[in-house]
C-alpha cells in the first residue's frame, strides 16, 4: 500500500492531506507536526484570540476526530531531524517513517531580534505559534506600555490589538514608510493615520539600537538615541522559508524549497508547497506568505502526487483586519508605475497598474471593489485607469466589457 507522509501540520498540511482523501487516495497517510494542537488558522492568532474574543477549539481547521475517522494517521508534537532520500525514509524522534511520496508543507519562521540587543529578554515576544500568542496574553494588559518592532502587517495587526486592548503602543519602522514593501503610498498613508487616530505613536524611519533590562525588557533605545521605557515588545520584521530539513537533505533551495510548476522538488518522489516552497510565475520564482496559497498550491500538490499533472497558476489574494477596517487585496502589485484611487475614507480603493495592465487592488471596508478588481485580474481584463477613478462608474458593468 502507498504510504504519503506529510511534514508540517499547518494550514498547507491540513489542506493536502484533506484533499489527498476527498480525492479517493486510498494508501496510507501520514502528517507530522511539531505543535501539541491538531491544525489551526493562523491569521485569528493576532486579532481575535489575542483579544480573547475566540476560543482555542475555534482555531482548529478541523475537529482533531477529523483526522482518525479518515484514516489520518496525526503525529502531533514530534519533530523531523533528517529525510533520508536515497531510501525515502523520514527520521523523527526515536523511530522511521517509509515512504513513497513526501510532501514538505514546513511553513516559515519569524525573524527574531538578535541577542546582542536584547533580542533574548523575557518580555519580547513574535507571533506565530499558539504558544507565542499564550505566552503574550498575560502581559498585554491594559496600561501597560508595548513597543511594536516592524510596520509590516503583522505588526499594525499587533498594534491595533494591543491599542484596544488600552495599552499604550508606540510603533517604529526603519523604513521610509510602514507597510513599503507591500503597499503603494496611499496604502501607507490610510493605515498611518488609522492607527494615529486609535492613539498609536507611529514612527517611521526610525529603527532599534538595542533593548533594555537585565533578565526582563525595561525599554528602548532607538536609533535617534530616543530612550523609551517598555513593558513588552513584540517583534514583526518578517518570516523567513522553513528549509533546514530541505536543505540537510540535499534539495535545491532558491528563496524557499525549490519547485516546479507541479510542485515538485528537485527529488522527484518530494513535493513542496505552502509558505516554504518558491515556485515560478510568470517568468519569475515567488513565494506567496498567504493563507489563500496554502490551500490552493497544497491540494494542487494532492491532485499532481495522485497523476494529475496540472501547473499551479494562482490567483493571489490576501486581508488584513486592523481595527474596524477591512482590507482585502487582489493580484500582485510588483513592477506597478502608477497608483489609480477610488473614492475616500471609509469606502476607498487602491488600483495598481503597469502602464495600462490592472496588477493589483487595495480595498478599504470596499468589498465590492476588490470582489470587481479580483474577477478582472482572473479574467485578464484591465479597465482604463480614468474609469475606475470615476465614482460614478458601476464597477460591476466592467465585468461585462
Amino acid at each position: 500500500m502507498s504510504h504519503i507522509v506529510v511534514v508540517g501540520a499547518g494550514q498547507a498540511g491540513a489542506a493536502l492531506v484533506a484533499k489527498l482523501r476527498s480525492e479517493g487516495f486510498g494508501g496510507q497517510i501520514t502528517l507530522i507536526g511539531e505543535e501539541h494542537v491538531p491544525p489551526y488558522q493562523r491569521p485569528p492568532l493576532s486579532k481575535a484570540y489575542l483579544m480573547g474574543e475566540m476560543a482555542l477549539e475555534r482555531l482548529y481547521l478541523r475537529p482533531e476526530s477529523y483526522y482518525a475517522e479518515n484514516g489520518i494517521d496525526l503525529h502531533l508534537d514530534e519533530t523531523v531531524n533528517a529525510i533520508d532520500c536515497a531510501d525515502k525514509v523520514v527520521i523523527a524522534g526515536g523511530h522511521q517513517l517509509k515512504y513513497d511520496q513526501l510532501a514538505l508543507t514546513t511553513g516559515s519562521v519569524p525573524r527574531r531580534l538578535p541577542g546582542s540587543i536584547g533580542g533574548e529578554l523575557r518580555g519580547v515576544h513574535v507571533v506565530r505559534t499558539l504558544a507565542d500568542v499564550d505566552a503574550m496574553v498575560p502581559e498585554a494588559l491594559e496600561g501597560r506600555r508595548v513597543l511594536i518592532v516592524g510596520g509590516g502587517y503583522i505588526g499594525l495587526e499587533a498594534a491595533a490589538v494591543c491599542a484596544k486592548r488600552g495599552m499604550q503602543v508606540t510603533l517604529i519602522e526603519m523604513a521610509d514608510r510602514i507597510l513599503q514593501r507591500v503597499a503603494c503610498p496611499e496604502t501607507s498613508a490610510y493605515f498611518r493615520d488609522l492607527h494615529r487616530s486609535h492613539g498609536v505613536d507611529v514612527r517611521e524611519g526610525i529603527g532599534l539600537a538595542r533593548l533594555t533590562g537585565e533578565s526582563h525588557v525595561t525599554g528602548a533605545v532607538l536609533s535617534d538615541g530616543a530612550e523609551l521605557p517598555f513593558d513588552m515588545v513584540i517583534v514583526g520584521i518578517g518570516i523567513s522559508p522553513a528549509t533546514s530539513l530541505a536543505e540537510a537533505a540535499g534539495l535545491e533551495i532558491d528563496n524557499g524549497i525549490k519547485v516546479n510548476a507541479l510542485g515538485q522538488t528537485s527529488d522527484p518522489s518530494i513535493w513542496s508547497a505552502g509558505d516554504c516552497a518558491s515556485f515560478p510565475f510568470r517568468g519569475n520564482r515567488i513565494r506567496l506568505e498567504s493563507v489563500q496559497n496554502a490551500i490552493d498550491q497544497a491540494e494542487l500538490v494532492a491532485r499532481n502526487m495522485m497523476g494529475a499533472g496540472e501547473a499551479y497558476d494562482p490567483h493571489p489574494w490576501f486581508w488584513s483586519d486592523q481595527y474596524d477596517v477591512k482590507l482585502q487585496i487582489a493580484g500582485l502589485n510588483t513592477g506597478y508605475d502608477r497608483v489609480v484611487v477610488r473614492g475616500g475614507v471609509p469606502l476607498v480603493s487602491h488600483w495598481y497598474y503597469a502602464g495600462e495592465r490592472l496588477l493589483a487592488v487595495d480595498a478599504m471596508n470596499d468589498p465590492r471593489a476588490y470582489m470587481v478588481g479580483k474577477r478582472l485580474l482572473e479574467a485578464g481584463k484591465s479597465p482604463a485607469a480614468d474609469v475606475i477613478a470615476d465614482t460614478e462608474t458601476d464597477l460591476k458593468t466592467l465585468l461585462r466589457a
